[in-house]
């Protein structure tokens, strides 16, 4: 990989800019361009703590691909992947161990089904096709919900950070550990209800 130094080829520039109602100065012509201001507009303080959490969201996932350039292939590809590895392993335990590991299998799956769903499409469908086409051997195969069909990854250009997938596949695997470790359900005693003593 070559790395290619460029020298600003235009001086330091100041301008007034108008956003809305709110006025800014907009430098230009900075050697590098290192930092930069995001301005985020909005109807309502929710919508723009929603937008300022999201861009955090991406800038951190940026950071650690970064880090780790590590990438796999999106749509639900990587999940039915390791639910296809996750099911051999539960048909080859013996006991009931197998059911524990089928589930993780299926829990896998739920996102694929989860991502046809939300974009309104028929997800039973795409998720049988998906596995069909997995369990042939093409594993760059996912969701593509441009078209609501499936399609290759790879050619499509669907990728994810292999360690945001990591590490959400291990907060996953925690939440789940910890809600089987709960010894005891406490309950409320339910509310007494007051009788109803208004006219018909």
């Amino acid at each position: 990989m070559r790395r290619i130094h460029r020298e600003a080829t235009r001086p330091l520039a100041s301008s007034m800019v108008i956003i809305g109602e709110d006025k800014f100065i907009h430098f230009s012509g900075v050697a590098g361009g290192r930092a930069c201001t995001v301005v985020i507009r909005g109807a309502t303080q929710q919508i723009l703590d929603e937008a300022e959490r999201s861009l955090h969201d991406a800038l951190c996932v940026l950071q650690q691909t970064l880090k780790e350039p590590k990438i796999i292939y999106g749509g639900g590809s990587g999940e039915m992947l390791m639910a296809r590895a996750v099911q051999e392993l539960a048909d080859k335990v013996a006991g009931k161990e197998s059911i524990a590991i089928e589930a993780l299998a299926n829990a896998l799956r739920q996102l694929p089904t989860i991502i046809a769903d939300n974009a309104g499409y028929d997800s039973a469908d795409l998720i049988a096709r998906l596995r069909a086409l997995h369990s042939e051997g093409k594993k760059n195969m996912g969701l593509d919900m441009d078209k609501g069909t499936v399609g290759d990854m790879g050619k499509l250009g669907i990728i994810e950070s292999y360690r945001v997938k990591l590490q959400m596949f291990v907060s996953a695997v925690e939440a789940a550990e910890m809600l089987l470790r709960v010894d005891n359900i406490i309950r409320a005693a339910p509310r007494p209800r007051s009788e109803d003593n208004r006219p018909c």
